[in-house]
């Protein structure tokens, strides 16, 4: 499924997933789907039941798609459920001192000392950068040949990283964007891939495919953080007390706990680099992809936030996101179809009931935004893209715990509030300079490597519409 007509659109547009097979998939079948992509083993019934259980070797399972469990999994009842065996493992690499990997005391410190960073007053002061950034592609896209084809998912991790540079990591980022975003593609398909071992409950010790290739990523990620780090004391050292750069880096490498007065070690420091440079940069860059795809199939759509964007664009810098109604709903529901992170997991301490279901101690728990965000319970036409559910008039009707693209509670995405932001200025400025149309031998397919991204890329054409709007 790729393009259809504008009359197909106006019945509600279903953009490509998978079709969920009728029946479970079996062991082998599991295995070989889950290599190939975990976003094709959903089956059915787990999209109609709210919870359904399933025999692993090593634990029951608990798929829970019930807004009321859901609650009390991830905020009444959060402090029986830990990140599961699995989860730790796929986040260990590189960000196992950081705030998405760290449990008790330790996350506490880091959540009190983190939160500053991304407070609403902070992240609203980067409006005017993440602006410059959509004019620097703007202006790169304007120099192409006409009707010139690009991927659009590779030119949103280049943004997203333009958006990096100029909000959290204000000296640059060290090295070549094309090489950072070929490395972080790697670190993200290696991390991201569940095997029999996993399955099976094999320790964290037990080495895992791609290892190898994962070590010499992470190399290169060391190297770039650590460059950022020391140029970044070394400017610091030389402004008097207090003053330097107004970016994230520099609050981070400041922040002090306000119980205790303690900064983070330096590898808490790393691995929370890593998590603003991964999370920060795949997930919005996903984001963005796959709300231009959408538009790009939506000509009403398309148009009500261009609409959106010739009378905001030009207003005041100040509160402009919060002004891209339509452009937000959009993204949000973007977010809904193709959520950045597709599951996430928990393992139950002790014994609780869920929907009147019974979990004992070791159960693991697994909540998957992309099921959720799809349940025949509850969504209306939960396969078709239409982002007036996210109007202000109409956001009243989604139930709290059935959208959870930034997860919920404690530990929901600290940073939700900065890529939100950052995903409509970006989107609503290059869909007013730009038509951008799939081309027609496009496979557009969503793939889950820790993010959903689009398996074979976006090609498609770009096109200015300044001058067009200039000769009129």
């Amino acid at each position: 499924m790729l393009r259809i007509s504008d009359g197909d659109i106006a019945q509600g547009y279903c953009p490509p997933a998978p079709r969920p097979p009728e029946q479970r998939l079996r062991l082998f079948a599991l295995l070989a789907t889950l290599k190939r992509n975990p976003l094709e083993c959903w089956s059915a019934e787990f999209f109609r039941e709210p919870i359904a259980k399933v025999k692993l070797p090593f634990a029951d399972a608990f798929l829970v798609h019930d807004p009321v469990a859901i609650k009390r999994v991830l905020v009444d009842n959060a402090g029986n459920y830990r990140k599961d065996p699995i989860q730790r493992r796929i986040l260990a690499t590189g960000l196992a001192d950081g705030l998405l990997s760290v449990e008790g005391a330790r996350w506490e410190a880091q959540r009190r000392m983190l939160a500053p960073l991304f407070a609403r007053r902070t992240v609203t002061s980067f409006t005017a950068a993440m602006l410059a950034a959509a004019d620097r592609l703007a202006e790169r896209w304007r120099r192409l040949e006409p009707n010139a084809t690009v991927d659009i998912a590779a030119e949103m991790t280049l943004i997203t990283l333009n958006v990096l540079a100029l909000t959290i990591f204000s000296d640059g980022i060290a090295g070549d964007y094309d090489e950072f975003r070929e490395a972080m593609n790697a670190y993200f398909a290696v991390i991201g891939r569940i095997g029999v071992l996993d399955l099976l409950g094999a320790p964290q010790f037990v080495p895992r495919p791609g290892q190898r290739r994962l070590r010499r990523t992470m190399g290169y990620f060391e190297g770039v953080i650590d460059q950022l780090i020391a140029t970044r004391w070394r400017r610091l050292a030389s402004l008097p007390a207090g003053e330097g750069p107004s970016d994230l880096l520099t609050l981070l490498l400041r922040a002090l706990d306000p119980s205790t007065g303690q900064s983070m070690s330096l590898p808490e420091v790393r691995s929370n680099i890593l998590t603003f440079l991964s999370a920060g940069h795949e997930t919005t860059a996903n984001t963005l992809a796959w709300s231009i795809f959408l538009l790009s199939q939506a000509s009403d759509w398309r148009a009500r936030v261009r609409e959106e964007a010739a009378r905001e664009l030009t207003g005041p810098v100040e509160g402009m996101a919060d002004r891209l109604v339509v452009t937000r709903a959009v993204v949000e529901e973007a977010l809904r179809l193709y959520p950045p992170i597709a599951a996430l997991s928990r393992m139950a301490k002790c014994a609780d009931t869920l929907g009147g279901v019974e979990a004992k101690p070791g159960a693991l728990i697994v909540i998957a935004p992309y099921v959720l965000h799809r349940h025949r319970l509850l969504w209306d036409r939960p396969d078709a893209f239409d982002p007036s559910r996210f109007l202000p008039q109409n956001r009243s009707a989604v139930a709290r715990f059935a959208y959870l693209p930034f997860g919920v509670g404690p530990r929901i995405c600290i940073g939700a509030s900065f890529a939100l932001q950052e995903a409509t200025i970006v989107l609503a400025a290059l869909t007013h300079h730009f038509d951008i149309a799939l081309m027609p031998d496009a496979k557009v397919w969503p793939l889950q490597k820790i993010t959903l991204r689009p398996a074979h890329g976006l090609p498609m054409r770009v096109t200015s519409r300044d001058c067009n709007e200039q000769a009129a």
